[in-house]
């Protein structure tokens, strides 16, 4: 592995980068906002399992087509957009549930599918491979007894984390905003349209963006 001032450098930089407020965080509020903190956490466990792949990939120099097959990149880019805008669209249609309803349960079908949906999110964010090859061959040592492939699980699996932490601490924040708002059945309709709208305009940025 690198050395120990190296890795102090990384870790600073992975936690500026996890705290830094982006899409990420933005999609795990949103599905909170929605559906309540069970979801929310769901979401935060979906998107910490879907950039596993995105770890394994990088590791194994999968995600470097990416890079050489600018269509594959478009293509799988479009698929995340419009399934953001689709999750988002399907939060606004959902039925309301009674006024006075607790923020912090979800039904289990919608909570199983807080999970599925974000791994899927993350799965098909081509930015979050591009963002690991592009980090950590900078902080692996070629030259040190652990191989460079088990050197990249080792760093991804840092981000990873990094990054989960940090959707926990938005969920926690995102469910404790809306516990009085989704007290009366304007307030949850309104927790809908919020989340849902999040969802489509994290789905049209994604779409949108030249990067």
């Amino acid at each position: 592995m690198a050395s120990w001032e190296t890795l102090t450098a990384f870790a600073i930089l992975t936690l500026a980068v996890a705290y830094f407020p982006g899409p990420a965080l933005l999609y795990t509020a949103a599905q909170t906002i929605a559906h309540g903190r069970r979801a929310g956490f769901m979401a935060m466990l979906g998107i910490h399992l879907g950039c596993y792949v995105h770890v394994v990939a990088a590791a194994f120099g999968l995600s470097a087509v990416f890079q050489h097959v600018p269509e594959l990149y478009m293509a799988v880019k479009l698929a995340g957009a419009l399934y953001l805008v689709w999750l988002g669209i399907g939060m606004i249609r959902s039925k309301l549930g009674g006024a006075g309803e607790d923020v912090v349960m979800a039904p289990p079908k919608t909570v199983k599918r807080a999970l599925r949906d974000s791994f899927i999110v993350e799965v098909l964010n081509p930015k979050v491979a591009l963002f690991f090859i592009a980090l950590l061959p900078q902080f692996v040592d070629p030259a040190a007894a652990l191989p460079v492939w088990a050197q990249f699980l080792v760093l991804g699996m840092i981000v990873n984390f990094a990054f989960s932490s940090a959707d926990f601490l938005t969920v926690l924040g995102a469910s404790a905003v809306i516990q009085t708002m989704k007290k009366t059945k304007a307030g949850f309709a309104f927790g809908r349209w919020l989340g849902g709208s999040l969802m489509i305009g994290l789905g049209l940025k994604l779409a949108t963006d030249k990067g």
